[in-house]
């Protein structure tokens, strides 16, 4: 029985209430407590849902914390758990990119990622997942990814395009040392590699619409990754990718509210103010006021998800419980997971308890749940 803490209640905000959990579901909220109970008291803290994020590859740096540097999967998996539950985050999507490039987005690396976290999921404290970053151009390994689907090892498929950037520089003479030092090939053969298919282009569509229809049959959510139009958020749309990560454009966000998906934007974007990218981008905290963001991921840095909601809060972007929404219930429900992402009876108990920032300082996690264990606890239990 947890008491004494205000509690994100879906539909009443923060209320003071408390909530028994019986195994590893939230039982009921709202009632006294039993002679036998074990009683939390959280007096003066918030108790809110766990953290859902469905595209966070800060692993990687578990992975290969120096260029060419790797560790084995079960220590980084290991290692990034613990960082998840610290900053309360209780589902955790972790972003593969497989690529038809060679090296760090090739096929031995993503085979390392896929059987590892499979090898390691058992042990882990979060509920950790695969989030497929498909690159379209990838389609010599089509038959593979339509296997992994269909054996339950993909949780998120997401269409990744980065063939036309990089033909673009290739035609404007720019150069490639990006390219080439990621996948360890000659300059020579980069091109060759790019152009090969590129010739190829028709095989693509094709190829995405099965990729497509193999996840809709086997319950699989799906995402277009970095929409630039709206033309191109309908076709994603139509496929049955409902969710929009990191549009690119107000018009392809605009487009994405107006279908009814799901936009997704980074949490680093909210806790640095704006974009990292050089040319400005979007700036997240502008698209949840205008109700074009709803959802937010770790992106690349887990510590922005607890913090982000407070920033949106106070700066008048969105009411709390709007803003929690957005890194709960929301990508929660984006996923098709209608088990958590808020605390109600007969919802997982993934719940936090959370000291908010005073003055200019951070929210802090005090204690995370996971199923109903505590995973995390400080000191004030």
């Amino acid at each position: 029985m947890i008491q004494g803490g205000r509690v994100l209640v879906p539909g009443e905000g923060l209320v003071e209430t408390s909530i028994r959990i019986e195994e590893d579901r939230v039982a009921a909220v709202g009632v006294d407590a039993a002679p036998r109970d074990r009683v939390v008291d959280a007096a003066g803290l918030l108790v809110l849902p766990g953290i859902v994020d469905l595209h966070g590859d800060a692993f990687e740096r578990q992975l290969m914390p120096r260029p060419g540097v790797h560790f084995p999967t079960e220590v980084a998996f290991a290692d990034t758990d613990r960082q998840l539950i610290s900053n309360g985050i209780t589902t955790a999507y972790h972003a593969v990119t497989y690529s038809w490039e060679p090296g760090l987005r090739g096929r031995d690396t993503v085979i390392e990622i896929i059987d590892g976290l499979d090898e390691a999921r058992s042990r882990l404290l979060a509920d950790s997942r695969f989030h497929l970053r498909y690159e379209l151009y990838n389609l010599d390994v089509a038959d593979e990814v339509v296997d992994w689907m269909r054996n339950g090892r993909v949780d998120l498929l997401a269409f990744n395009e980065h063939m036309a950037p990089i033909l673009r520089k290739v035609e404007r003479g720019e150069p490639l040392g990006t390219y080439t030092g990621r996948t360890g090939l000659s300059e020579p053969d980069f091109l060759a590699l790019v152009r090969g298919l590129a010739a190829r282009s028709e095989e693509v569509q094709p190829t995405v619409s099965r990729l497509a229809e193999t996840a809709l049959a086997n319950g699989i959510p799906m995402a277009s990754h970095d929409d630039r139009t709206p033309d191109e958020r309908r076709h994603f749309n139509a496929l049955g990718c409902g969710i929009a990560e990191f549009p690119l454009t107000l018009d392809a966000a605009e487009e994405s509210r107006k279908l009814g998906n799901t936009a997704i934007f980074g949490a680093p974007n909210v806790l640095r103010g704006g974009s990292h990218m050089k040319d400005g981008g979007i700036r997240a905290a502008d698209e949840v006021r205008a109700g074009r963001c709803t959802a937010l991921v770790s992106d690349y840095y887990y510590p922005s998800l607890p913090q982000a909601p407070f920033i949106l809060a106070a700066a008048g972007d969105a009411d709390f419980a709007d803003a929690w929404n957005l890194i709960s219930r929301n990508p929660a429900r984006a996923a098709g997971l209608d088990d958590r992402g808020e605390i109600a009876a007969g919802q997982r108990a993934d719940i936090l308890f959370v000291s908010p920032p005073s003055g200019d300082g951070r929210a802090e996690i005090r204690a995370t749940f996971c199923r109903g264990r505590p995973v995390l606890v400080s000191d004030w239990i």
